[in-house]
C-alpha cells in the first residue's frame, strides 16, 4: 500500500498530514502515519482545530483546569492548541533530527483575525513560538499584504515560518521577496541560518472550484474543455518561479551562507469535484523539494491507487501558461479569482475561529458554574 508513497518521497516530495487532534495524538494515529506511511510533517489551521476541539471529550480535563484558573477564551484557545502542537512536534522530532531539520515540522497559525494587523501578527507569532518552544515548529502567517512585513520580521528574529493562503503568482513573488528579506536580516542579526526554515503554502483545489464555477456560467464548449485545469497550471507556474528564485543572486549568496530554501507547499489538495481523480492534486504536482500536505483520506487514496510520476512539474510551464491565457481570453479574470480566494480564505478561517471561541466561552462558563 505504501509503494506509491515511497515513489512520492523518492521523487523529492515531502508528505505532510493536514490534520491534528488530541485523539490522533493519544491514540497513536499520528505516530503510526509517521512510522508506516512516510508522513514527515503536520499542518494545522483554525478549521482543523475547530473541528477537533468541539469534539470536546479528549480536551475535557484541560478545559476543566482552564475554567478553574479563570483564563479568558483567547488564552484558553492558545493553551489547547499549543498543547497539541507541542506534542506533535515531539512525535515528529525524530524525523526532524534524521532530515537535519528539513522535515519533521509542525505548523500552528496565528489568530487569523489578526491577518490585517502587522504588529499584532508579529506579537502573536512571538507568543506562539515561545509557548510551543520546539525547534521543529512553524508559525503560519497568512500571505495577505499586511502579513508580508510580519513574515520578514519573524524570520529576522529566527522564527521559522509557514506562509499560508497563497493563491496568486503575484502574491507568491511578494512572499519570496519577504522570505529573502527576512533571511538576509537574520544573517545580519547573527542567527544560525541552517536551522531557520520556511515553506510557502500555495493553495490548489480551491482555484479549480472558483474557476470551474465561472466557466460553467460561460457555458461554451471551450469553457467546458478548460474545467479542472486552472489549479494545476497555476501551481506549476509557481514552481517555475521557485526555480527562478533559486537561480537568483540573492538566494545564491544566502545559500552559500548556509540558508535553506523556502520550499513550495501544495495545500488544499483534497479533490472537491467528484468528477476528478481523487489523487490529481498530488500526482500532477510532483517534483523535487516540494511539500504536499494532505488530509488522511487523500494520503490513503495515493497509497492505494496513486500513479506517481518521477516529475510532473518541470517541462510543463509552457502548457500551464497557455491554460491561463485561454482562461483570460474567455473572460475569466485571474486577478479577481485569486483576490476573491484570498479574502474568502481569511474570512472562513476567521469564522471558524469565532465559532470555536464562542463554543469554548460557553463551555468555560458552564464549567465555572459547576464549581460554584
Amino acid at each position: 500500500m505504501t509503494d506509491s508513497l515511497s515513489a512520492l518521497t523518492d521523487a523529492g516530495v515531502s508528505i505532510w498530514l493536514d490534520d491534528l487532534s488530541r485523539e490522533r495524538l493519544t491514540s497513536g494515529s499520528l505516530a503510526a502515519l509517521v512510522e508506516q506511511h512516510h508522513v514527515s510533517g503536520v499542518t494545522t489551521n483554525p478549521s482543523i482545530f475547530a473541528k477537533a476541539i468541539t469534539a470536546a471529550e479528549p480536551y475535557e480535563a484541560q478545559v476543566r483546569d482552564l475554567a478553574a484558573r479563570g483564563v479568558d477564551v483567547a488564552e484558553a484557545l492558545r493553551a489547547l492548541t499549543t498543547f497539541d502542537v507541542r506534542w506533535a512536534c515531539d512525535v515528529l522530532r525524530p524525523v526532524y533530527d534524521a532530515t537535519d531539520g528539513v522535515d519533521g515540522r509542525v505548523s500552528i497559525e496565528v489568530d487569523p483575525r489578526l491577518a490585517h494587523d502587522t504588529a499584532a501578527t508579529i506579537a502573536e507569532a512571538r507568543a506562539l513560538w515561545w509557548a510551543v518552544d520546539r525547534p521543529n515548529l512553524f508559525i503560519k502567517i497568512p500571505a495577505a499584504r499586511q502579513g508580508l512585513p510580519a513574515i520578514s520580521a519573524c524570520l529576522a528574529e529566527g522564527i521559522s515560518i509557514n506562509v499560508t493562503l497563497i493563491f496568486s503568482l503575484t502574491r507568491y513573488q511578494q512572499v519570496m521577496t519577504a522570505f529573502l528579506d527576512g533571511i538576509e536580516q537574520a544573517q545580519q542579526a547573527g542567527h544560525e541560518l541552517h536551522w531557520l526554515g520556511s515553506v510557502a503554502s500555495f493553495f490548489v483545489s480551491r482555484v479549480d472550484t472558483e474557476v470551474d464555477a465561472r466557466l460553467d456560467k460561460i457555458g461554451t464548449p471551450e469553457a467546458a474543455e478548460l474545467r479542472g485545469q486552472a489549479a494545476i497550471a497555476n501551481a506549476r507556474l509557481a514552481y517555475q518561479m521557485y526555480e527562478r528564485m533559486l537561480a537568483g543572486p540573492r538566494w545564491q549568496a544566502l545559500h552559500a551562507a548556509g540558508a535553506r530554501p523556502q520550499r513550495p507547499l501544495w495545500a488544499s489538495t483534497s479533490v472537491k469535484d467528484p468528477a476528478y481523480p481523487d489523487t490529481r492534486y498530488v500526482v500532477d504536482l510532483v517534483g523535487p523539494e516540494v511539500v504536499n500536505t494532505m488530509p488522511e483520506a487523500t494520503l490513503r487514496a495515493v497509497a492505494e491507487h496513486g500513479d506517481v510520476p518521477a516529475d510532473s512539474l518541470r517541462g510543463s510551464y509552457t502548457q500551464a501558461q497557455e491554460v491561463l491565457d485561454r482562461l483570460a481570453a474567455l473572460g475569466v479574470d485571474y486577478d479577481d479569482v485569486v483576490t476573491h480566494l484570498e479574502d474568502d480564505g481569511i474570512t472562513k478561517f476567521d469564522a471558524a475561529w469565532d465559532d470555536l471561541a464562542g463554543e469554548l466561552a460557553t463551555t468555560l462558563r458552564d464549567r465555572r458554574g459547576t464549581r460554584q
